[in-house]
């Protein structure tokens, strides 16, 4: 399996070369090429990404993960029954994916898992796996609700990277929102044995402040025992 990071950018004013596009990534097995997410940096340059997208996949949908297929999709979109009503007005091939179902993409076993992020819109993760590897996606939350089942005997940990030490979490009633923290993210690797993990959807510290930020973060994983990196746009990885 490998994994190509098209864009690596949360939804902020910040840009880099290195975090220019809101955070998609091709994951390509054999023929299979699935994209997750295609947030508005991506209206009009679908046809342009490569490889290919075999199918796009969904976690939610904010602007930065949805707005780009405001001109409708070359391929299939999967999606939860929330987010494909926020869009209603997109032309699309709607596939309608349950949590905790798994479901095929050419060679690709997909299992979407609920976690927090937003009050208003149920947001995913995405356990998928080659039958070999198997990474877990998730570039928003707060937690993962079954977060054992979603990480056992997981690669790759792919995560949330808006905030690397201090949280960005707030609460209403007994719900949470916001961002969990990338040392969070590794404390959560270390308890269920992940050993490799990534971060993308970069938020204004690591995008402004990249050798200071990748320092904290190498600092971070020596400390919780895992092998992390933060992702950047163009790098592929393979698993």
């Amino acid at each position: 399996m490998k994994l190509t990071f098209i864009g690596t950018r949360a939804f902020i004013k910040s840009r880099t070369p290195q975090h220019f596009y809101n955070a998609a990534c091709i994951v390509s097995h054999r023929s299979t090429h699935i994209m997750i997410d295609c947030g508005v940096d991506w209206q009009g340059k679908l046809a342009d990404i490569r490889p290919r997208p075999s199918a796009i996949i969904i976690s939610h949908p904010h602007p930065d993960h949805i707005w780009g297929l405001q001109d409708g999709a070359p391929c299939p979109v999967y999606a939860t029954t929330r987010a494909f009503q926020k869009v209603s007005s997109y032309v699309l091939e709607r596939h309608v994916i349950k949590a905790y179902v798994p479901f095929t993409i050419g060679s690709l076993t997909v299992c979407a898992f609920s976690v927090e992020h937003s009050l208003l819109l149920p947001t995913v993760g995405y356990r998928i796996t080659d039958g070999t590897k198997t990474i877990f996606y998730i570039p928003d939350l707060v937690y993962i609700r079954r977060r054992a089942a979603a990480l056992k005997n997981v690669d790759l940990y792919i995560g949330d990277g808006a905030r690397v030490e201090v949280p960005r979490v707030f609460k209403r009633g007994k719900r949470l929102f916001g961002h969990t923290s990338i040392a969070q993210q590794l404390r959560w690797c270390q308890q269920e044995q992940v050993s490799r993990a990534a971060f993308t959807h970069c938020g204004t510290d690591i995008v402004t402040e990249p050798e200071a930020s990748a320092q904290k973060v190498a600092a971070l994983g020596k400390k919780y025992g895992v092998d992390v990196i933060i992702a950047h746009d163009g790098l592929v990885m393979k698993v």
